[in-house]
């Protein structure tokens, strides 16, 4: 039997090939004379199909099909954070300066990993030690923000033979591991592993700590636990880009993977120019520092665009494993889902809805289920998370359309962006009525730390604004003024919460992050006046009375201010303001 195989066919990145020697699907092929990355995607007697990760332009019937008997794969060790790799880890950076040309040749072939940079490897354990599968062994300063963790293989254990100290790169040797059987093993700093599976652990545990942003309307009214999933669904110019730029400056995480799945070329660009030369706010160095870029942007092929999800969330899973939070931001699940279409239909599978395969939340839920936080596997009680989000962009922004209507099915999260909003230049543009959260009843033990009336606030300020909603359409047509004084303290009310509390200025030093104890006493001061200008309202005094006041232009303005020492000084100016009005009113009321 030959040693290879032959293209028989080509429409597009589907590559028809016959008498690929010892072939299974997922396995990596290489095809023609420039050797080509494609996967076996189909097989049937001889035949099988490929989805070629590059341009395929030039290949013809006939030429050679070369199986390497092996899965995608990721490799995993040091050198991972603050490089900007394409959907199949190769490093752009080093494709540039190994090509000389800003446009990637098809057929270049690089290590994934950088094979000639020396890191610095500590051991932590000593010879004759027993380690078993995700033990840490030793460890490597990677950047000045996140310490390495080299650890043992998932699928080994023994006894450490010998170790080294000292300056190595990822494929020297750095230890010997005698396994059960007598087999010495040699280990490394490089670890591969197939993107498609997930990597184990031993158990998942509960999501009972937020993944705090700095984000008022995120983190009060629909957090997201750490571990846990999230969607960001939202038409153009919504803002989804800067709200992901948000959640990864800001976050708690201790790592970043950012994913740009088939986003426009200028736009990806613009995220991997700026995006790194963020500062950090916990290290005060950029940002990149405990980041990795995924960009695989629309004029790439297809299928590599499929696979940069995958290989953007074993990553992930790696960090997650050394016991480290990490947050996953892919940009957008809708162009992975176009992709998935693309290659549906070059296959001739039969459509569902609107051209998608049927398959599609198979696979939406299976990139989901991905995220958890989890004891991670070693002898060690470690524990890990991976908070997956993803931006979905709905076209027309209509979330009815598969991908959106299915993504809401699976994730605990939602941050429906409303184009309304964004035109009226209120950012974030999160539509309070449109997103939910279901870590609600898990996250409140770590807000009851701040005051253990938070929920109550929280539930009272999303009615108060569900109730202005529904006032605002009447006012349309009776007009403000002609509603009862209840109902227009409610929107006086609402108005304070969009402009004080809602809205936050990304780009304004003090409001672009919002501490959890200064988010919850700005709630509760906003309660506590309506609470006040209520009993007012109810002995007659006219809202007009109220909503001139100067404390009320000052609880807006809350979310610019430094401290919360402020916070009590506005609800002292309201107070007396209040009791002002009352004596005004010959009213025995005072605050």
């Amino acid at each position: 039997m030959s040693e290879f195989g032959y293209i028989s066919r080509i429409n597009g990145s589907l590559v028809m090939a016959e008498d690929v020697p010892d072939a299974k699907v997922g396995d990596i092929v290489l095809l023609g004379e420039l050797k080509l990355l494609g996967e076996i995607v189909r097989m049937k007697e001889n035949l099988v199909a490929v989805q070629c990760y590059e341009d395929t332009s030039a290949l013809r019937p006939g030429d050679p099909v070369e199986n390497t008997k092996r899965p995608l794969v990721a490799e995993l060790g040091p050198g991972l954070l603050g490089e900007i790799f394409d959907g199949l880890e190769y490093s752009e950076t080093k494709i540039l300066e190994f090509t000389k040309t800003p446009f990637i040749k098809r057929g270049v072939k690089i290590a994934q990993l950088d094979r000639e940079k020396k890191w610095d490897f500590t051991p932590t354990v000593k010879k004759g030690d027993k380690v078993v599968g995700g033990d840490i062994i030793g460890t490597v300063p990677e950047t000045v923000a996140i310490e390495h963790k080299v650890m043992v293989p998932p699928d080994l254990r023994g006894e450490i033979v010998d170790i080294y100290e000292g300056k190595f790169t990822v494929t020297d040797t750095i230890a010997i591991l005698k396994t059960p059987s007598g087999e010495e093993k040699e280990l490394m700093m490089l670890q591969y592993w197939p993107v498609r599976r997930p990597r184990p652990y031993k158990d998942r545990v509960p999501l009972v700590r937020p993944l705090f942003t700095g984000q008022r309307i995120i983190d009060t009214f629909f957090p997201i636990a750490k571990g846990g999933t999230g969607a960001i669904p939202g038409g153009f110019g919504t803002g989804k880009t800067v709200t992901l730029h948000q959640l990864a400056k800001w976050s708690d995480a201790d790592v970043v993977v950012y994913i740009g799945c088939g986003e426009r070329g200028n736009e990806m660009a613009d995220v991997i120019t700026h995006f790194p030369s963020l500062k950090d706010p916990r290290t005060g160095k950029t940002l990149s520092e405990r980041s990795i870029f995924i960009a695989n942007v629309s004029n790439l092929p297809v299928f590599a665009r499929e696979a940069s999800i995958y290989m953007g969330v074993t990553i992930g899973e790696y960090y997650r494993d050394m016991g480290y939070d990490v947050a996953l931001m892919a940009d957008s699940t809708s162009r992975w889902a176009e992709a998935l279409r693309d290659i549906s239909g070059r296959l001739e599978e039969i459509p569902a809805e609107r051209g998608y395969p049927a398959y599609l939340a198979e696979r939406l839920a299976e990139f989901y289920e991905r995220g958890g936080r989890v004891y991670t596997l070693g002898q060690d009680e470690r524990m890990g998370s991976l908070t997956l989000m993803g931006a979905v962009s709905p076209p027309g922004g209509d979330f009815s359309e598969p991908v959106t209507s299915t993504t809401i099915r699976f994730v605990g999260t939602l941050w429906a962006l409303d184009k309304e909003l964004a035109f009226q230049r209120h950012f974030p543009a999160i539509n309070w009525l449109m997103s939910f959260s279901k870590y609600i009843d898990l996250l409140s033990q770590f807000w009851k730390e701040y005051d253990s009336n938070w929920a109550d606030y929280r539930t009272r300020a999303l009615s108060i604004l569900e109730e202005a909603s529904k006032i605002e359409e009447t006012a349309k047509v009776v007009g403000e003024k002609a509603l009862p004084e209840d109902q227009r303290l409610i929107l006086l009310e609402s108005k304070i919460l969009r402009e004080g509390f809602l809205f936050q200025n990304a780009f304004h030093e003090e409001d672009t992050y919002c501490g959890p104890e200064q988010q919850v006493k700005m709630l509760r001061a906003m309660i506590e006046f309506y609470d006040l200008a209520n009993k007012l309202i109810r002995e007659g005094i006219p809202v007009e009375k109220v909503a001139k006041m100067k404390s009320v232009e000052q609880l807006k303005r809350l979310r610019e201010q430094k401290g919360v020492a402020v916070i009590d000084e506005a609800m002292n100016l309201a107070k007396k303001e209040l009791s002002m009005l009352a004596k005004e009113y010959d009213l025995d009321i005072t605050f």
